[in-house]
């Protein structure tokens, strides 16, 4: 059997697992564990705080500092109300293409590891391949964030790493952070024709609002001269305002959903001191002068590090050399990368398929993708005993 023709049956199998976010992780996890302690691969399972996911660490070789550290999410966003030519979670093959909820973003690449696998432990001397594969990246990065954790409290700090999102193959050596945020505002209920009498929630909340594209404007001029970012500076984004009953009701409740995408973190310290000077100096006194107990308290969802660029990344020089890419590029969406750069770690991002066909219906990765992908893998196997 051909390597292509193993990865293809890998991905089918970690398509039929619905590792939808919100729901368990436990039997893909157990699974590709299976296939890398077949190949003598020292696996870890780090469960969830909730019990319910799991990360899988997994090491060929010595259990040392340095080496490679190859990832991937094992989470997938859900397929309700997107309308789906064939079953998502049945991997199907169609002209070059395979089809399938995942196989882009990104279980074409966990795929592809695990079918390299075999030839990685015959090869594999004095340093060591770890695989990484998390959870809840797509709501949060929070299998990543928690990984991160284990190996910074164990010592362990892999020399380079390669994250496979999906980039075309291209070397990605940069991304903005994504820092995630709910406010609740906590006002009093009244009827509406006497507004003096309650807190008016949604008002506030949209005084807030106000002030978030206040502060969405003043960033744009403080963008970094040297910043290669699109745009160049940090931004900032309203997902949802959220409130109220009735039109003759005050709302004593509102949400409001937002995220930036810093591109330094003094752009998101800024961001938030302000919101937070506005909140203590002018709005909560303003509530509170009609309802003692009203409030205002922000929720942090995810605050996930960027990937910075640097001159010096052993990890852009490696693939260059396996991949034969000149030069690097940056990207929009964000990834784990940013949480293993913080460990000491040199990283890339560089994986199988378009970010065009993730979280749509119908996503497919082209054959094409993932062939490039096993061969600069198989290029990576016959270096390690180098």
């Amino acid at each position: 059997m051909t390597t292509l023709a193993r990865t293809k049956e890998i991905l089918a199998d970690l398509i039929a697992f619905p590792s939808v976010s919100a729901d368990e992780n436990l039997d893909l996890i157990a699974y590709a564990a299976g296939l890398l302690e077949e190949v003598g691969a020292k696996v870890d399972h780090i469960l969830s705080p909730c019990g319910t996911k799991a990360n899988l660490f997994a090491t060929l070789g010595p259990e040392q500092d340095g080496g490679i550290l190859l990832s991937g999410h094992s989470d997938v966003v859900p397929v309700s109300d997107q309308q789906w030519q064939t079953d998502p979670f049945e991997m199907v093959e169609r002209d070059g293409r395979l089809y399938g909820r995942g196989t882009c973003d990104m279980k074409g690449f966990i795929a592809a590891t695990l079918a390299m696998a075999p030839l990685f432990a015959r090869r594999v001397a004095d340093r060591p391949v770890h695989f990484a594969f998390t959870y809840d990246e797509e709501i949060g990065c929070f299998g990543a964030q928690h990984l991160g954790q284990v190996l910074a409290d164990r010592g362990l700090t892999p020399g380079i790493a390669i994250i496979g999102e999906p980039t075309e193959m291209r070397i990605i050596e940069g991304h903005k952070g994504c820092y995630e945020y709910s406010t609740h505002f906590h006002g009093l209920a009244g009827h509406g024709s006497l507004p003096d009498q309650g807190v008016n929630a949604v008002e506030y909340a949209s005084r807030y609002v106000a002030k978030i594209l206040e502060l969405k404007d003043r960033l744009r001029a403080m963008a970094p001269e040297t910043s290669r970012f699109d745009p160049p500076w940090t931004t900032i984004n309203v997902g949802a305002l959220n409130g109220g009953v009735a039109n003759n009701v005050i709302p004593s409740t509102a949400r409001i959903d937002w995220e930036m995408r810093p591109v330094q973190t003094s752009d998101a310290d800024f961001v938030k001191s302000e919101l937070q000077r506005y909140c203590d100096d002018t709005l909560q006194p303003a509530m509170r002068a009609v309802h003692p107990d009203a409030r205002i308290d922000l929720e942090v969802i995810a605050e996930v590090a960027g990937l910075t660029p640097t001159d010096d990344n052993e990890a852009k020089r490696i693939v260059a050399e396996l991949t034969g890419a000149n030069g690097a590029d940056l990207v929009a969406f964000g990834t784990e990368a940013g949480i293993f750069q913080a460990l000491g770690t040199d990283v890339i991002v560089c994986g199988p398929g378009s970010i065009e066909q993730a979280h749509k219906a119908d996503e497919y990765l082209a054959l094409d993708q993932l062939q490039h992908c096993l061969s600069m893998l198989e290029k990576l196997g016959h270096r390690l005993g180098n």
